[in-house]
């Protein structure tokens, strides 16, 4: 490892719980969560670090919790997805000589416990979240285990606490912060260390993922997989890289320009769910694409960077720093006053959350969005935005329109369950991260979109028709 990366390395990390180096010869456990993949993890980095600096085994600590049984809001559509990954992550840590260990239960926090505790480990390194439940459940394990609990972040380029300490307006604010961080942190890729006491033999793996596979499927049907995307670490890199299979770079990132029209599918990354998963590197992701100026026109490299950190990394901060991330309380105090004043304004459709899940509305734009959503579990960016202000619209109030946003967006949508999805949300809905403008019914001051506008951006049948010939054969149309 250069002294770059080295550097960048120390930087993604923080002390989430101080205790005394431990006098135990006991590994250390990387507890993997967010960041769910081998290369180009800084989490699995520092604790490859720590583990060579004390001479002792690192062992890899996973959980499947009720997100990742197909019991949760997710169903089968994320659980699977995540668990062949963590199948993949398996078996390429043991390849190296890294034990894993897995837990199951609800109870995540205890599940990571016990498994230090079983082996009296003598530090701990996590992943970073922003979220609610992330941060609790760290909490809980720095309060309990009495080692070094390190944080590290590495799912941005630029660690959430590195850029800011506080929560920022809007990209316009976050954006030079960050900038001024990234030659620290946009290196080229490295590879991990080698383990000094890495077992010379391992056991097989305990975990059997194919029954937790087939298990999620069962409690998941109700939201069932989709098969236009690969899950795991390695199809993460194809997709990003590997001509064979249509990749991002370096050809399609010329089509950038074009990105915001629902008729350009090629024109998007489609790389979101391995980010939100953790099987991709942004970090990896956004020094590639910056490896092709002078192949790639500099003005499509520097809108996807836009987009990959400096508009990922707002979201990060969003809900790390204000605690009504999933709530109108978390939207400026003009927000909450407009749309509280417009609240009872008369709607010309309401529609329940039934309707609006399968897509039953008068709008076959809206209709199609929804539709590639419930059966494809993606939807393109600029529909996203147009979806989330018309359930707005839609609905009886301003408070049942963002829970309605959120569940639909969590409930089906590969890369849910996200600051980015929330904050999409939050966005359309609640205008974070936006101004006031021109008061109108429903919207007060939040920005309006409608189907006219649409309609003069894209070929809006050309869109519905390219939806309804992708799930036409799918039977839960």
């Amino acid at each position: 490892m250069n002294d770059a990366a080295k550097a960048a390395l120390d930087a993604s990390a923080r002390a989430r719980a101080s205790a005394s180096a431990s006098a135990s010869a006991g590994p250390v456990v990387y507890w993997c969560d967010r960041d769910r993949r081998c290369a180009n993890n800084d989490a699995l980095g520092r604790a490859m670090e720590l583990a060579n600096e004390r001479r002792v085994p690192l062992v890899v600590a996973m959980h499947v919790g009720t997100d990742l049984s197909g019991s949760g809001i997710g169903g089968a559509r994320r659980a699977v997805f995540a668990l062949k990954g963590l199948k993949e992550l398996d078996e390429d840590l043991r390849a190296r000589g890294v034990s894993t260990r897995t837990t199951t239960g609800s109870d995540v926090a205890g599940g990571i416990v016990e498994t230090c505790e079983t082996l009296n480990a003598s530090a701990v390194v996590c992943d970073f979240s922003p979220l609610r439940e992330g941060r609790a459940a760290r909490e809980a394990v720095a309060r309990v285990v009495e080692v070094p609990v390190i944080e590290v972040d590495a799912h941005n380029v630029v660690p959430a606490w590195v850029t800011s300490d506080k929560q920022e307006y809007a990209a316009r604010t976050i954006r030079p912060k960050i900038h001024r961080n990234l030659g620290d942190f946009l290196t080229a890729p490295q590879a991990l260390d080698d383990l000094i006491a890495a077992p010379d033999a391992l056991t097989p793996s305990e975990t059997d993922w194919d029954a937790l596979i087939d298990t999620a499927r069962v409690k998941g049907a109700h939201v069932p997989e989709v098969d236009w995307i690969k899950p795991g670490e390695r199809a993460a890199l194809a997709a990003l890289l590997d001509p064979n299979v249509d990749s991002f770079l370096p050809q399609r990132l010329t089509l950038y320009g074009e990105r915001n029209k629902p008729t350009s599918p090629r024109a998007v990354s489609r790389l979101s769910p391995y980010l939100n998963h953790g099987q991709l590197s942004p970090r990896r992701a956004a020094w590639e694409a910056a490896q092709l100026r002078g192949i790639v026109d500099d003005e499509a490299i520097d809108s996807y960077l836009e987009e990959l950190i400096v508009r990922r990394e707002l979201s990060d901060n969003y809900c790390l720093f204000n605690p009504y991330y999933d709530s109108l309380q978390g939207a400026s105090q003009w927000a909450q006053d407009s749309l509280s004043l417009h609240a009872r304004d008369v709607r010309e459709y309401v529609y329940d959350y039934k309707t609006l899940e399968r897509g039953n509305t008068h709008d076959e734009l809206w209709n199609a969005a929804q539709k590639e959503l419930y059966h494809l579990g993606r939807m393109h960016g600029f529909m996203r935005m147009y979806w989330a202000k018309k359930i707005l619209e839609w609905t009886p109030s301003p408070e049942v329109a963002l829970q309605t946003a959120i569940q639909l967006n969590d409930a089906y949508a590969l890369d849910g369950l996200d600051p980015n999805g929330y904050v999409g949300c939050m966005w359309s809905i609640a205008g974070v991260h936006d101004q006031g403008w021109k008061e109108r019914a429903v919207f007060g001051k939040v920005r309006y979109m409608n189907y006219a506008g649409c309609k003069r951006k894209f070929q809006i049948q050309d869109y519905v028709a390219a939806v309804d010939a992708e799930i036409s054969g799918i039977g839960r149309k």
